[in-house]
């Protein structure tokens, strides 16, 4: 089927004029139903005042100022022409209710000039065409107005600025909390962004800093031995190529992770097999550390490491904390401590899981500084864990990290 260009934005803009046309003749219409309404009520005139009311209210929407004149308008040409007390409250309560949903749904400003218009109409009809306080013939089987309005015009108009006043502050207090709320969950949306941010920094830092050092070493190994030790110059290419293509797969695992939650909202769009394929590797955890220390012997630190307790399974985010906190203070030593030889103590003890990194080294860096002991720190804080890294009283640099662990029980 074939469109025009342009007709699928010619329909709003016709929709838009009959609508407001609708709203200049409103006043009109209910001027001549409440004017025929002295002889008795036409029943088409009736229905074209009530479907002209809903246009207008409907366009308060977008223009909401303008189709509140024409509102108040048609509810004074009503009051203007038959002088019912309860044509007064049905006007009052037109009027109430526009400057209510304008305080609850736009701003202060537009809300205050919609209660002066309001009270500026209210005030226009209850003394210029006050209801009558007798009842005239057509009248009489329906009773006399109430003597509670009509009895003063003084007591009236008070009750008129309260109920206006009290709508206007119920409608601004509703936007007010409407206005609160969207501000926590912004403030909540940004918190978790900033928190997921810093979470694929930790991530990103511990897994590429050490694989970089480690790379940095055995290349600068591997130049200098290149011509005089061949057999050691490839042993060097060979960790660099392991270590290479490990951090490739994290880094994959990473970024499968950070695109899966939007691979429904990309359906269709492209291949996304990738995106939602899960990781072919699982997360690295305490069962690694063997790895851990073998590539800190490639790069020339010799890691002892020491189990002590049970070595079951672990909760997930704690195998993989405690595997990053193990990767990055092995990091430092290799490129801060100087040492040689350095040792890793894993002790699962009755509730609480014991991590230890110490060397020989001339103290590598002070404690609090640096983004690896940063993102250490913040990983044990997420855990509810104690950490503590400084140099030793004997020489060297010391890691260490308590993670709480659950009950078996829970587990």
């Amino acid at each position: 089927m074939n469109i025009k260009p342009g007709r699928g934005r010619l329909w709003p803009a016709v929709r838009g004029a009959l609508a407001w046309s609708g709203a200049v003749i409103y006043p009109y219409v209910t001027y001549v139903t409440f004017s025929v309404g002295m002889q008795g009520f036409d029943v088409l005139m009736v229905l074209a005042s009530l479907l002209l009311t809903a246009v207008v209210a409907s366009l308060m929407r977008r223009r909401p100022l303008p189709a509140l004149v024409f509102l108040l308008l048609g509810a004074v040409t009503a009051t203007m022409e038959m002088r019912k007390i309860e044509v007064t409250y049905l006007q009052t309560l037109a009027s109430v209710g526009a400057v209510g949903y304008l305080a609850a749904t736009r701003s202060r400003r537009t809300s205050v000039i919609a209660a002066v218009l309001a009270f500026t109409a209210q005030m226009g009809s209850l003394f210029g065409f006050p209801p009558d306080q007798g009842c005239s013939p057509p009248y009489e089987p329906h009773g006399c107005a109430p003597s509670g309005w009509a009895g003063s015009s003084d007591q009236s108009a008070l009750l008129v600025v309260v109920l206006i006043v009290a709508a206007w502050m119920a409608g601004n207090s509703a936007r007010e909390r409407r206005a609160h709320a969207e501000a926590l969950r912004s403030q909540a949306t940004a918190r978790a962004i900033t928190t997921e941010r810093l979470r694929i920094a930790r991530e990103l830092h511990d897994m590429i800093a050490h694989s970089i050092g480690v790379i940095a070493i055995q290349a600068g190994v591997g130049s200098r031995v290149i011509d005089t030790q061949p057999a050691e110059a490839r042993n060097a290419l060979t960790t660099i190529e392991a270590t290479s293509r490990e951090t490739l797969a994290g880094l994959r695992r990473t970024l499968v992770a950070l695109r899966r939650p939007e691979s429904g909202a990309d359906e269709g769009q492209g291949d996304t097999r990738d995106a939602a394929a899960p990781p072919r590797e699982p997360a690295p955890g305490l069962a690694d550390v063997d790895r851990l220390a073998a590539s800190a012997r490639d790069a020339g630190v010799c890691a002892e490491v020491r189990w002590s307790g049970e070595r079951g399974p672990l909760p997930p985010d704690v195998d993989l904390a405690a595997f990053r906190i193990l990767q990055e203070a092995l990091t430092n030593v290799i490129r801060h401590s100087g040492a040689d030889t350095c040792r890793v103590s894993v002790e699962r003890r009755a509730g609480e899981l014991s991590l230890e990194v110490a060397d020989d080294g001339r103290g590598g860096l002070s404690a609090g500084t640096g983004f690896g002991l940063v993102g250490m720190r913040e990983r044990v804080a997420l855990l509810h864990g104690r950490f503590t890294a400084g140099p030793r009283p004997e020489g060297g640099f010391r890691v260490t990290a308590l993670l709480p662990l659950p009950p078996v029980e829970a587990r």
